[in-house]
């Protein structure tokens, strides 16, 4: 029987594959991802599911779209009966372990991994609920969340919660790696270990962008792009970007696209690209010092991107590229299909099938997402379809995505929709919606996303559940209780104890 290969994954939060140098970027300095380009598989088109934290990464889990699952926003729990790669792994005789963040909410913190190595960087409970629109009232109170996007707020600070965060997930991941290698060399050629999936999920590039001292001065020299925006972007908006400018405070920061200030912000957004690139680097030295790289797969990735003020807009939550688009890359350990770049648009979605090939399950329930491996194999024909979603969290109404080839259409429900080509407007400055030489492609494509989504039944079931969690948020916060996950760790097996089989020489 052939030998089960390892899986690690490398999931980082808010990287636009744009400003890597994996992706072509001539300043920004990410060697280690390079490596994993060179010697594996990148995907030139990939998205996020939903252009947001929690419902993007529930759906790569579970290989399912968020509105099948309910995870509408961040504070969406995904429901316990539902099952992830963890689950199906674990039934195939894996060794299912994660560290670091994973946006999971609700009582359920395992979601089918055996351990978590660290608790999380955010609540598991309601705290962030987001209110339900209320008769006469706006369905959002504004924020100053765009502060974190302008100076003072986004420059040096050498030590910050999200630095803090991933000090301790990196250092559990490297130490989970260095305990299987130890247990690897002490076995003898009739014994094997489990195969493991390790899940390692780092907090940065995140916002606010705080960058540590040495890796700011790394591109004190170096030439700092900042976007262009024209004039009349305004009149460009959509609903959707008019909501999200309204929720996000952007127009109370008034050095929000100061060229200083945008200078500022891509010169920390560089270093913490740095940061992650060297987080990898150590991951990779580690799987070779362990002899664990010789059958390991290396999945990178992120759950969505940042706009970081192109096209005057922050953040995520949208379905332009730098939102939406996403770094992947497929390394493996031989080096098969080294050097491979795959056009063809794919999603996070695909993620959970692809991962259940490589551990070669057969028996599972549907999913939505479509294995990789074909693709990779070249053996697969079919034009792919890409779809993302967006219902809460600064939105008034249901939206979706679809990209299909070199178009991109946009559906906001009510609303007036996009229509992109992005080979001919990759900058996605030029509507063709409504166009007449355009019709055809834009009737195809929504009626694809109406075929495939109810936005009238999502809408219901999001207020619906919005008050529920209200109800539940409430009554939690009477009794005290809460769903945070705390990691056991067992201190009188570690290093040298007297009882300990294993012995540290």
């Amino acid at each position: 029987m052939k030998e089960k290969p390892n899986i690690l994954m490398i999931m980082t939060d808010q990287l636009t594959p744009f400003l890597t140098g994996a992706y072509g970027h001539p300043v920004v300095k990410t060697p280690n991802l390079d490596k994993l380009v060179e010697n594996g598989v990148r995907f030139e088109s990939a998205y996020a599911n939903s252009p947001v934290c929690g419902p993007s990464r529930a759906s790569m889990i579970t290989g399912r779209f968020m509105s099948d699952i309910k995870c509408y926003d961040n504070a969406s729990p995904l429901a316990c009966d539902v099952p992830s790669i963890a689950h199906y792994l674990t039934v195939q005789g894996y060794d299912t372990t994660v560290s670091g963040k994973m946006h999971f909410l609700g009582p359920d913190q395992l979601h089918g991994f055996h351990k978590r190595l660290t608790t999380d960087i955010y609540p598991a409970d309601f705290s962030w609920n987001i209110p339900n629109m209320k008769p006469g009232k706006t369905m959002f109170a504004t924020s100053v969340h765009a502060r974190n996007y302008s100076t003072p707020r986004a420059g040096v600070k050498n030590w910050s919660t999200g630095l803090k965060y991933d000090e301790e997930t990196h250092f559990r991941a490297l130490e989970y790696l260095r305990d299987r290698g130890e247990i690897e060399s002490n076995l003898t050629k009739k014994e094997k270990q489990k195969p493991f999936f390790l899940m390692t999920s780092y907090h940065h590039p995140h916002d606010p962008f705080f960058a540590p001292q040495d890796l700011w001065d790394l591109y004190e020299d170096e030439n700092i792009e900042i976007p262009e925006i024209p004039e009349n972007i305004a009149d460009t908006y959509s609903a959707m970007d008019k909501w999200l400018i309204v929720f996000q405070g952007n127009k109370q920061i008034k050095n929000l696209l100061d060229p200083t200030s945008l200078k500022d912000l891509r010169r920390a957004y560089y270093a913490l690209v740095t940061y992650i690139d060297l987080k990898v680097g150590e991951l990779l030295q580690t799987l070779k010092e362990t002899n664990l790289r010789d059958n390991t797969i290396i999945i990178f990735s992120s759950d969505h991107g940042d706009m970081l003020c192109e096209k005057g807009l922050t953040g995520k939550k949208l379905f332009y590229e730098w939102s939406s688009r996403v770094p992947l890359l497929i390394s493996f350990p031989d080096e098969k299909y080294k050097g491979k770049k795959i056009t063809e648009p794919v999603s996070l979605v695909d993620l959970a099938p692809t991962i259940l090939d490589m551990a070669g399950v057969e028996d599972r329930l549907p999913l939505d997402g479509h294995s990789l491996m074909n693709l990779i194999k070249e053996s697969e024909t079919t034009e792919r379809e890409v779809f993302s979603e967006m219902h809460h969290e600064g939105v008034y109404s249901t939206c979706f995505m679809l990209r299909k080839k070199q178009y991109k259409y946009i559906y906001i429900h009510g609303e007036s929709p996009q229509l992109f080509n992005l080979e001919n407007d990759p900058s996605e400055f030029h509507n063709l919606a409504g166009l007449p030489e355009y019709k055809e492609i834009e009737e195809t494509m929504k009626a694809r996303i109406l075929a495939q989504f109810d936005p009238d039944a999502i809408k219901k079931d999001l207020q619906q559940r919005l008050l529920q969690r209200e109800l539940i948020k409430e009554s939690m916060e009477i009794n005290n209780t809460y769903w945070d996950y705390s990691p056991e760790f067992n201190a009188t097996q570690q290093y040298v104890r007297r009882y300990s089989k294993k012995m540290n020489k």
